[in-house]
């Protein structure tokens, strides 16, 4: 299996663990809308044809994505593209959201970002199974305390419905 790419004059192997987050967490928001997120960010990852999408995985709060990006881009520049263009898709699919969000942000500032190396199959292992963590460590003990669809307080004791995808 070749192990690098090219592009006209240069040989590469860049891929990138990134680790995006919604806004202040919002697991309510987030959890409803997980499935459209991950369609949205397929498209447009797919959008650029030089870039690929190895892994990913969409817990209750957060997104990771193992990517091969080329050195013709920066990481930076794509990972502006990807949230300022998720965004703007994830408002216009959501005119709800804009109502009571008018400030149209809807990840937050920000994102982790690591190289891979070598270690390629231990990061895709990682993120496979980065789901199954959270629930045996339940590190998503964060709750809001009113909805944010209905603006209603959300009653304690109140559980959440898992995403099955």
């Amino acid at each position: 299996m070749k192990d690098t790419n090219s592009l006209s004059h240069t040989s590469y192997r860049c891929k990138y663990h990134i680790v995006i987050v919604p806004k202040y967490r919002r697991i309510i928001i987030y959890n409803k809308l997980k499935r459209d997120i991950v369609q949205i960010l397929t498209l447009l990852i797919n959008r650029k044809p030089d870039v690929k999408l190895i892994e990913g995985e969409a817990c209750p709060d957060h997104i990771h994505m193992l990517l091969e990006i080329p050195p013709k881009y920066a990481v930076s520049d794509f990972m502006g593209y990807l949230k300022s263009k998720s965004t703007l898709m994830i408002f216009d699919r959501h005119a709800n959201l804009k109502y009571k969000y008018g400030s149209r942000h809807f990840w937050a500032k920000g994102y982790f970002c690591d190289t891979v190396g070598k270690n390629e199959k231990v990061i895709r292992e990682y993120i496979q199974t980065q789901l199954q963590e959270d629930k045996v460590y339940d590190q998503m003990s964060m709750k809001e305390f009113i909805d944010p669809f209905t603006g209603e307080p959300v009653k304690r004791g109140k559980k959440e419905k898992p995403f099955k995808g």
